[in-house]
């Protein structure tokens, strides 16, 4: 028999939080309500550190149907529609066992998304790695991400629509792996997780369960160390043709109104599932393991409870509707047995057969967990932080070892720069035909059949930019994505976010993170996005080495003309090119190169200041870029970012297979500030010759600054005659070079 009160720091549990579940019972646990608090009071599962200011979040509006705590969020399009979507953390797994960590991410989150009742449309992803030449390792990690992400999506028939990647050595160590589905429901056709009903039933849906994924939850809030290797066993494994099964399944019991209410089985399996259906119910479960279908005979109940083996559903149903629902079931082919019933005691109890092997009060593990706000104090790496990241000499240095041409070059072939068609292209990304914007410009679009609409979604973070100002990175994360949005013609109705952080008991950690949800809460009040789902990941650390705090936000976009969809592509020859949102004669625009893609390639460091950015100005240049679509006066429109104006234009060129003719002012007479800093707030846009002056008149009416900075056409992109390229070689160059990195 294990003694408790030497296993419970084992579990990742605390001394003061191995007291209070004494209190709280009144006695001590057993090993199987030890392993239960603690897979239910882990980070993963709690969001202990995090609770206190996540609840800040702006999470009403005007589309929005669902909130944060159910599966997903829920958006309302019009016509009796909503698209559903969420995004998660797969990192721990992925760090050790990348393929499989990868692949039950995309199927986890894919679970949230039809536990809602909606069907799958699209997905997408944000990762980050170490710098592919660093080590053979990175390249691993890299690939079988990708395929893991790849195999699993493709069997699913989802399309993988978008995304980002970017490779930084401060994720060597610990990679994130960041996942997103998008579902599309009938309104009245919705459903939640609640359990109600005395004597209603939980019945479990899908895959045996069996050993893997074991304390998964408690893995994914700790640390990586020398010992993570040897915890390979808590990655779960996926079998996306038995998920297939199970979301047609789950939607045919819907679609018959079988069904009552649903839950994913994720972290901590059939514990967290159950026990928030019951706490959100406010309500009693009774467990029997022994009615649970094992794929190993020999688990124990603790086991058996918090397995986290994939592709199983917990449905809450009538007693006399079991039998149809198992019908359909054993039509085809996957488990469907009753494991619990609804009580009136407000008791979560776990029998094995007629033997009562353990008894929790539900809201002491869920409302009652442990809340931390954490010591924060700004860290000391900030405190000696130079404000400007260049000088003058140091441009003079790079023009001398380099042509202005040779910079460009290797600025288009940074892996944080160039194209990602060698992830993409191993994604089906046209399954189901709905793509209507291809993997690589600024928003992945997604046409909804049947109707004049579309949605698009954007996803966006720098590492980087939270590093320098964490809360000014955060408004930059945020302002990033709804510009992509604008520049598709769509304007943003709600996001989803996974925020990536290390330790957060350490308080630099811990001011990191206050300051980047402050930032995403401001930035959210001007937009008038709200929150509506999300994830925390927290100790993302690796040998005591925390990554850069990495806040992703993904913003879906409401297109009512479909029509009307913008691309980042030059159209036609003779098309004027139009900068939007940026005076380059106005010198109190600041270079804005600290943590720059530049500064990282030429300099190898990241410090300064992250860019400027007035985000009521940017609300104002997005809702210029909106209306002048809305008016067809542009055919083009791409915002400036990660590499800045020279990378933006070249992208323009590079999707539309057109060249250009630039001549822009300079900011300060200095060619490398001018297109490489990367100033926030700018679009560049093109158009017909005899449209410019509708855009000019507008934009002067609403005070925003453009610049007509060259014409489309011909085979070559000259940029003020110090860049001189056949868009031919820029091509090659943008399009082939992570293949020809993972091929070394």
């Amino acid at each position: 028999m294990l003694d408790v009160e030497k296993e419970y720091a084992k579990l990742g549990l605390k001394k003061d939080e191995f007291e209070k579940i004494k209190s709280f019972l009144k006695r001590k646990p057993n090993y199987l309500e030890l392993s239960i608090y603690s897979v239910m009071w882990s980070e993963h599962c709690s969001y202990k550190s995090s609770r206190s200011l996540l609840k800040n979040f702006k999470t009403t509006g005007t589309y929005v149907l669902q909130g944060p705590g159910e599966n997903a969020g829920i958006l309302d399009i019009g016509d009796n529609q909503a698209i559903v979507f969420k995004m998660e953390s797969h990192n721990h797994p992925s760090a050790v066992e990348p393929y499989q960590g990868a692949a039950t991410g995309i199927g986890g989150i894919i679970r949230d998304i039809f536990a809602m009742g909606a069907r799958p449309i699209c997905s997408l992803n944000s990762l980050r790695f170490g710098k592919l030449d660093t080590s053979q390792h990175q390249k691993y990690l890299f690939e079988m991400v990708v395929k893991g992400i790849g195999d699993y999506g493709n069997c699913m028939g989802i399309p993988t629509i978008g995304g980002e990647v970017y490779f930084d050595k401060t994720y060597e160590g610990n990679c994130l792996v960041n996942a997103m589905s998008v579902g599309l429901a009938q309104k009245d056709k919705l459903i939640k997780s609640k359990a109600f009903g005395i004597g209603n039933q939980l019945v479990l849906i899908g895959s045996s369960t069996g050993r893997d994924g074991i304390h998964g939850a408690t893995f994914a809030s700790d640390e990586l160390n020398e010992e993570s290797e040897a915890r390979r066993p808590s990655v779960q494994v996926g079998d996306p043709f038995m998920e297939k099964v199970v979301l047609e399944v789950c939607l045919e019991l819907l679609d018959k109104k079988l069904i009552l209410g649903l839950q994913d089985m994720g972290a901590a399996g059939i514990t967290s599932s159950s026990v928030e259906m019951a706490s959100k119910g406010d309500v009693g479960l009774d467990i029997d393991v022994a009615k649970v279908p094992l794929r190993e005979p020999s688990m124990v109940p603790y086991e058996i409870m918090i397995s986290e083996s994939q592709e199983r559903m917990l449905a809450l149903i009538e007693p006399a509707k079991f039998d149809e629902i198992k019908n359909i079931c054993n039509e085809w082919n996957i488990n469907c047995e009753v494991i619990g019933t609804v009580t009136d005691n407000k008791l979560y109890r776990i029998f094995k057969g007629d033997e009562l092997i353990g008894e929790i009060p539900v809201k002491t593990l869920t409302d009652e967990a442990p809340v931390y706000y954490h010591k924060h104090e700004k860290p000391r790496y900030l405190q000696n932080m130079p404000e400007k990241s260049l000088h003058e000499e140091d441009y003079e240095n790079i023009e001398r070892k380099f042509s202005n041409n040779e910079i460009f070059k290797k600025i288009i072939s940074s892996p944080n720069i160039c194209s990602k068609k060698w992830v993409w292209e191993q994604y089906d990304h046209m399954v189901q035909t709905n793509t209507a914007v291809l993997p690589g410009h600024d928003s992945s679009v997604i046409r909804i059949k049947n109707t004049k609409k579309a949605v698009a979604f954007s996803c966006d973070g720098n590492g980087r930019y939270c590093y320098l100002e964490p809360y000014n990175g955060a408004l930059i994360a945020v302002a990033e994505t709804a510009r992509n949005l604008a520049c598709s013609g769509a304007l943003p109705i709600g996001l989803t976010d996974c925020l990536n952080f290390g330790n957060p008991e350490k308080p630099g950690i811990f001011w990191q993170f206050k300051n980047v949800i402050e930032g995403i809460i401001k930035a959210c009040e001007v937009f008038d996005i709200p929150v509506i789902s999300g994830n925390v990941s927290f100790y993302n650390e690796s040998f005591g080495k925390a990554i850069h705090p990495t806040p992703v936000i993904a913003t879906a976009g409401l297109i009512k003309d479909v029509e009307k969809i913008t691309d980042s592509g030059f159209k036609d020859d003779n098309d004027e090119i139009i900068l939007l949102g940026r005076d380059l004669n106005n010198k109190s625009d600041n270079d804005n190169m600290g943590g720059s893609e530049f500064l990282e390639i030429f300099f190898d460091k990241v410090e300064g200041k992250c860019p400027d950015i007035d985000i009521e100005y940017e609300k104002k240049i997005q809702k210029t870029c909106l209306e002048l679509i809305d008016r067809r006066l542009i055919k083009s429109a791409h915002d400036v970012s990660s590499g800045g104006l020279a990378v933006t234009i070249a992208e323009s060129c590079i999707y539309g297979k057109k060249g250009a003719e630039i001549n822009a002012g300079l900011l300060e007479n200095n060619f490398l500030k001018t297109f490489y800093s990367e100033t926030q707030s700018q679009i560049v846009v093109s158009c017909l010759p005899e449209n410019f002056k509708k855009i000019e008149e507008y934009c002067n009416n609403e005070k925003i600054p453009l610049e007509r900075i060259g014409r489309v056409g011909g085979t070559i992109l000259n940029i003020n005659s110090e860049i001189n390229i056949h868009i031919g070689e820029i091509i090659n160059i943008y399009d082939n070079n992570i293949e020809k990195i993972m091929t070394i």
